[in-house]
């Protein structure tokens, strides 16, 4: 202070590390007190370091300050020459410190240590992220602790229990008292809005007047012995009717099964599958690609290679069966595309991905008695399961099966129920929180485990904004209906608002299925979300090894990336990306050594899951819990969304290096790749020209980082064909989704002209190419902003 004793200057390092996660945050300096070294951060004193520089003691006998001494040395010529030099001395002194002061200010750019105080605001963890000045803005490094802090393991492990006491599919009795009990639940947590959306599906039940049958029959079709099935499996939107054939073994029931048959020449047309459960392919999957090989019906079995059969190590026992749906699509297969309102005011229509012939879960004691009568073409390596006196041939034999499937449909009051908090930036923008709610049997792995971990997350963000947690952007909190039938609740949702949900949608998590054992972390994403998997697996402690990071885990067996895999079809996320065009991700937990073998099964309880566990379910729904929501903190709390557009930079390359490899073999056809790798450069360039853009702009400017943030909301949504039906071709994404528009199809297409030149099929190849070409194309010149941004040179 220059007009008492003393001045005090502050040289504060303001670049601390987080302890946790190795990264970058500010302190804030301002309204500190200088001499108590402290400074106020979210409601918490931080020390700070300083450093006093004492310019001058007051002059002992002096009865003026510096200014009357100065005065008094220019006016009265009496004083004495000692006490002069004094004076000349000290104003000396001053000048001295005046201008090291002014140098500093001028020059203070250029320290890396020390800040201004209107420089010293909060700071996200890593380096050039949001940083806000307005009052009231926690560190991410608070908001972690805060998260952890409230998120409760036993709180997990009791709701858990409350929701798997019993069976409760969609439209019981027992469904909706739990759906009632969730709509309580999140209404007393004071949460901005709380409501229901409500549709009426058609879903597909056993038949109450006549079961499912499987008989032997001789050759003339005349019935010689009944094989009894469990009453309550059954496979959800099959066929119905009686067919008649011999039985084939198809291992997995997979497309490369199929084409390996074909090569050996098995007979197919007309015969019954018999499928194992598992092999990377849903039972819709399976159904559809024996449909396609001329087969009748379908019989899907457990192995015990695939999942355990022994009841005392937490095992099924060998007449037990999985039940899951057969509709190859998500939603109600009736109203295939739009929203099931009350479509009986509508056209009738109905799903291609509905089967047309019957499908049935058998258990493995009946896949036993099947298999072992037949005879033919010994399997190939690899094809050998596990089932007891069973020597592995393909069929068919001489005998024959009569199946008969009798499901009937039913339309059921679906109800989706929702809560939010409101963000306070950009609250049109949401980050959304799901699980699967209904169940066939208790489900404690298939809906309790995400009901579970979805209402802590609910319960812990409400806590956090109490306490004051602020979001940029809105937070929803959503229980799905109709999810055993293949996500029918949460397609209806997304096909009422699929015109604005690319404008609005961030991102959704979905937490079906996330505990299957506690050894691994699974991880699947859209690419657009991937680069938020490292940074919170980094932050969150192996719910199996103390003390020690998830990621520290992962490293060991190979990096992060390991971990992260492609978005599949029966996955509660799937229909976001593929279908609504919003980044969306899964988590599973899973073992090690052995598979959880309940799910789809009335005996998927608390207790078994429990057991699997070794007592540890509420440490690994925790970790879950703490995974997402630190990845929801992120999406909630940067300026800029932490998406990264380039990802399918790298997609779009690796595309090109296929093409080139048979450049010669389709430009002697006539077929030039220019324009695809035209619209691959574009969109790389593009995605690049946006990050660098981004890098030097001032995210702090609302209105310029909100532009940003809906052109990279876009990206999944650019990558939706245009070209094809929503209806007809429902998961539309070229990159993951379904369809002969997507990559996958024209790689497969492409390959031909090596293996079997002669299946080339040269008009389906150009109209894939320019399919996905236009959409390549089209992605890049919207990432890349206005009209005349668009670089496009003649």
């Amino acid at each position: 202070m220059f007009g008492g004793h003393r001045i005090t200057f502050l040289c504060v390092d303001d670049r601390r590390m987080d302890s946790s996660s190795g990264l970058s945050t500010r302190s804030t300096g301002g309204g500190a007190q200088a001499n108590e070294g402290a400074v106020e951060v979210g409601g918490a004193r931080r020390r700070v370091p300083h450093v006093e520089m004492k310019l001058m003691e007051s002059v002992e006998g002096s009865e003026v300050g510096l200014n009357n001494d100065i005065t008094a040395l220019m006016l009265h010529q009496q004083i004495d020459r000692r006490k002069a030099a004094v004076y000349l001395i000290l104003i000396s002194l001053l000048i001295f410190t005046t201008a090291f002061l002014l140098g500093y200010v001028a020059f203070r750019g250029t320290c890396g240590l020390c800040r201004d105080e209107v420089d010293l605001l909060p700071l996200s963890d890593e380096a050039g992220a949001d940083t806000s000045p307005k009052e009231g803005v926690m560190y991410m490094a608070e908001l972690r602790e805060m998260l952890k802090k409230y998120l409760k393991e036993e709180r997990i492990e009791s709701t858990l229990r409350r929701v798997s006491r019993t069976s409760h599919p969609s439209g019981s009795s027992e469904g909706n008292a739990i759906a009632q009990e969730i709509l309580q639940n999140l209404q007393n947590l004071r949460m901005d809005h709380t409501w229901t959306d409500s549709h009426y599906a058609t879903l597909q039940f056993p038949s109450r007047t006549q079961r499912n049958t499987l008989w032997l029959v001789d050759s003339e079709g005349a019935e010689l012995e009944e094989i009894r099935l469990d009453g309550e499996g059954y496979c959800a939107y099959s066929a119905t009717g009686n067919v008649t054939g011999g039985v084939v073994y198809v291992n997995y029931a997979r497309h490369e099964d199929f084409k390996q048959l074909r090569a050996m020449g098995v007979a197919l047309n007309g015969s019954i599958a018999i499928a194992r459960v598992g092999g990377g392919v849903s039972f819709a999957e399976k159904v559809w690609h024996a449909q396609e090989a001329g087969h009748v019906g379908v019989l899907i079995y457990p192995d015990p290679a695939d999942v355990p059969q022994d009841p005392r190590r937490l095992g099924l026992h060998s007449n037990a069966v999985i039940s899951d749906h057969v509709h190859l699509g998500s939603g109600d297969p009736f109203t295939p595309g739009f929203p099931s309102f009350n479509h009986t005011q509508f056209p009738s229509t109905q799903s291609s991905g509905l089967p047309i012939i019957p499908a049935q879960p058998i258990s493995a004691n009946v896949a036993s008695t099947l298999l072992s009568q037949l005879s033919g073409v010994k399997c190939p390596r690899g094809w050998q399961g596990r089932l007891p006196y069973v020597q592995c041939v393909l069929g068919p034999g001489e005998g024959r099966v009569k199946m008969g499937v009798f499901n009937s449909m039913k339309p059921v009051l679906l109800n989706n129920i929702f809560a939010s908090i409101e963000g306070k930036i950009e609250p049109d923008h949401y980050i959304i929180i799901g699980a699967q709610r209904d169940s066939w049997g208790p489900g404690a792995v298939k809906s309790g485990v995400g009901t579970a971990i979805l209402m802590e997350l609910a319960r812990t963000f409400s806590n956090m904004v109490e306490n004051g947690f602020s979001p940029k952007r809105s937070l929803l909190f959503v229980s799905w209906d109709g999810g055993d039938f293949g996500n029918v609740g949460a397609t209806e949702w997304l096909e009422g608002y699929l015109t604005m949900l690319h404008l609005k949608a961030v991102a959704y998590f979905s937490l079906d299925q996330a505990i299957l054992g506690d050894d691994n972390l699974s991880v699947y994403t859209s690419p657009l979300l991937a680069d938020l998997v490292e940074g919170a697996i980094k932050q969150v402690e192996h719910p199996k090894h103390t003390g020690q990071s998830i990621l520290s885990l992962v490293q060991r067996q190979g990096g992060w990336r390991n971990i992260v895999k492609p978005l599949y079809l029966n996955s509660g996320a799937y229909s976001f990306t593929t279908f609504g065009g919003v980044p969306a991700m899964e988590l599973h937990f899973v073992e090690d050594a052995r598979t959880y073998p309940f799910v789809n099964t009335q005996l998927d309880s608390v207790g078994r899951l429990q057991e699997l566990l070794q007592g540890r379910l509420g440490s690994v729904g925790r970790a879950v819990g703490e995974l997402v929501g630190l990845m929801v903190l992120k999406l909630s709390h940067d300026h800029i969304l932490p998406l990264d557009v380039t990802c399918y930079s790298s997609t779009a390359l690796q595309l090109s290096s296929k093409l080139s490899l048979d450049a010669g073999h389709l430009q002697s056809r006539g077929l030039s790749l220019q324009w695809v790798f035209s619209a691959r450069g574009d969109y790389s360039r593009a995605a690049k020209k946006l990050q660098e853009t981004i890098k030097n702009s001032d995210v702090q400017d609302e209105r310029l980082a909100r532009l940003y943030n809906t052109r990279i909301m876009r990206v999944e949504y650019y990558f939706l064909s245009q070209y094809v039906s929503v209806v007809e071709t429902p998961f539309r994404h070229v990159l993951h989704g379904r369809g002969d528009h997507t990559l996958s199809a024209l790689a497969e297409h492409l390959s031909l002209l090596r293996s079997d030149p002669h299946l080339f099929n040269e008009a389906r190849f150009r109209r894939q190419l320019a399919l996905f070409t236009w959409t390549l194309q089209g992605a890049a010149n919207a990432l890349s902003g206005d009209v005349w941004n668009i670089d496009n040179p003649l």
